[in-house]
């Protein structure tokens, strides 16, 4: 037998096998490509409108290693799947993974988006699921802490002058 027969067909039968894995994981898979280019390009006008210089090679390798790391994230959800499904009945172990993940670029990519147009609010996608406001005040934040800081300094100290 041929050399190029056989590695013609052991590329053809791995191709075949690698397009049947991934071929109901497109969407997700186009999802992190468009997350990843939006927050390149807002990563890129918030680093401008702050002054930052940009290096081009910097930008393109973390973008690069970002697709690579949401296309390991995305294979990992369907392994688990296939091997969670068939006791649990639904994919719930990699919707959460693709929830929490694509979670993360989103906040990333509204949140430099946030920047770039000078509104001093932060997003956070996860308070959906909450009924939280969207948006905090970074201020706000500081603000929060504080004041959860001191009840509870109180409170230690109410419990001290009680006992």
């Amino acid at each position: 037998m041929n050399d190029n027969n056989l590695l013609s067909s052991l590329f053809a039968v791995l191709g075949a096998s690698i397009t049947s894995f991934y071929e109901h994981l497109a969407p997700w898979l186009l999802l992190g490509m468009i997350l990843v280019i939006a927050d390149l390009r807002f990563g890129i006008m918030a680093a401008k409108k702050r002054g930052e210089k940009i290096r081009l090679s910097r930008a393109i390798r973390r973008t690069i290693n970002k697709m690579v790391d949401y296309l390991c994230w995305v294979t990992l959800a369907e392994v688990c799947s296939m091997t969670f499904e068939i006791t649990i009945g639904v994919p719930v172990i990699s919707m959460g993974m693709l929830f929490i993940i694509y979670g993360i670029e989103i906040n990333s990519c509204v949140n430099n988006y946030l920047e770039y147009k000078g509104i001093k609010k932060k997003f956070n996608f996860y308070k959906l699921v909450g009924k939280e406001e969207l948006l905090d005040d970074v201020s706000e934040e500081k603000k929060k802490v504080t004041i959860i800081e001191e009840t509870e300094i109180t409170k230690v100290s109410s419990k001290d002058d009680n006992e």
